[in-house]
């Protein structure tokens, strides 16, 4: 498998001409495994993270199988973003050129913000590659304005972000109006259990696909918690900004008010960030995604919506100014901070209700440092967790002292006050036998 190369898998000439110029020298793990699938017909299941070469996985077989005779709908390609939608558009127009094919493969971006009658026109000469967001591209399908039963395969990629967004409802009504026997490739970065539902109404023994990625290991990197207490998340960050130089740091929170909160406050003290969230315009998403890759910002103010598909260079710290809500969603951020085999640090605010978010983490081997920044320095907090480790142990202790205490078998006044002593007593007995072990 570590040896195959693209001139193995089947196909044309053309196709291998437009991965020549993309210089592409030897397919990506998920490469390997997703294109000889989709080139067989086969639906499946992928599941891979930003950075592992998945949008060519599929997007090199579906350019393969075009059948130029068929001025229809070929394929249907969905994102849930339309940032993300707009990426794999100018890839698949950048492919396009490559293979000199302009006049013979025919694709349409629809997404919303666009003047829909104008759309509406274009469409009637049918592209044989549709994509888009779910939303506009079944508008269009109600207006029929696009024939998606024509279709042979259908994406949706980013999927755990469609159910979060709330687009799988629009997805299923597209997928009702196709043929029963498409090819649906859906491509995730995790695999959530309300996912399960959908999944197993289209999927029926699909090829399931996990990408070997040659990325750091979460447990291998860096990571770094910082209690909140009662201070600004800016002001933390500007404490940071002072100790560390990131190469490109990516400020994570969990809302798009969040986002525009700590922006403001970041830049009113004087560090320059960029923000992304989904509530900017495409002509803003445009210019910061631009700024970002000129290196214009060393700090990104983002959402795990906005980051999401979009594939920014060169992170090399990640700083969850709020803690995510999900495990899968803390490995996916801090999978951001891989740059030319650096393995990155991730820096997390957090509160005392992220504790069970941290035990489930640490569960899954990641090893946690716990520091507090003053008088502009790192200090330590190991004693925080030693103090938790003494509680429990006293905890333990109690109960294990007041199994011992021996019940009266009649209850007489004063017997509550007794038993406590003797408890109490037993207690300074086990600490005692305690201390001799040690």
């Amino acid at each position: 498998m570590a040896n195959q190369s693209f001139q193995s898998f089947a196909l044309s000439p053309i196709t291998l001409d437009i991965v020549n110029k993309l210089d592409f020298q030897q397919p990506t793990p998920i490469q390997q495994k997703v294109v000889p699938a989709v080139l067989r017909g086969e639906s499946l299941i992928g599941q891979s993270h930003t950075g592992s070469g998945k949008t060519h996985s599929y997007l090199i077989p579906l350019l393969d199988m075009i059948d130029e005779t068929r001025q229809e709908v070929q394929m249907i390609i969905t994102a849930p973003t339309r940032e993300l939608a707009i990426q794999l558009y100018d890839e698949i127009r950048k492919m396009i050129q490559l293979g000199e094919k302009q006049e013979s493969w025919k694709a349409r971006l629809l997404i919303g913000g666009t003047d829909k009658q104008r759309t509406i026109e274009k469409l009637r000469e049918q592209p044989q590659i549709v994509v888009g967001t779910p939303g506009r591209i079944l508008d269009l399908i109600q207006e029929e304005a696009l024939n998606p039963y024509t279709a042979t395969s259908f994406v949706v990629d980013e999927a755990d972000l469609m159910l979060e967004m709330g687009f799988i409802e629009e997805v299923d009504q597209i997928l009702v109006r196709m043929q029963e026997d498409i090819q649906l490739l859906v491509f995730s970065a995790t695999i959530p259990e309300k996912l399960q539902p959908f999944l197993k109404k289209y999927l029926e023994n699909p090829t399931f696909i996990v990408a070997d990625e040659h990325r750091p290991a979460p447990e291998k990197m860096e990571h770094i918690l910082i209690p909140i207490r009662d201070r600004e998340n800016a002001d933390l960050v500007m404490s940071i900004s002072k100790l560390i130089q990131p190469y490109l740091a990516i400020v994570f929170t969990n809302s798009k008010d969040r986002a525009n909160d700590l922006y403001r406050k970041l830049n009113e003290q004087g560090l320059e960030a960029g923000i992304l969230h989904g509530g900017l315009t495409p002509r803003e998403r445009k210019r910061v995604i631009k700024d970002i890759k000129n290196l214009r910002y060393q700090y990104i103010v983002a959402t795990d919506l906005a980051a999401r598909g979009i594939d920014i260079q060169g992170v090399s710290h990640v700083i969850n100014a709020d803690m995510p809500k999900e495990e899968e969603f803390y490995i996916h951020r801090v999978g951001r901070t891989a740059r030319a085999g650096l393995e990155g640090t991730a820096i997390n605010f957090y509160k005392e209700e992220d504790e069970l978010l941290i035990s489930k983490l640490e569960k899954r081997k990641l090893r946690f440092e716990r520091f507090d920044i003053k008088k502009g320095d790192w200090v330590p907090l190991k004693n925080e967790r030693d103090r938790a480790d003494r509680q429990k142990q006293n905890n333990e202790t109690e109960k294990e002292a007041w199994k011992r205490v021996r019940k009266p078998k009649k209850v007489k006044p004063g017997y509550k006050k007794k038993m406590k002593q003797e408890a109490e007593g037993i207690k300074k007995q086990m600490k005692r036998n305690t201390g001799r072990r040690k």
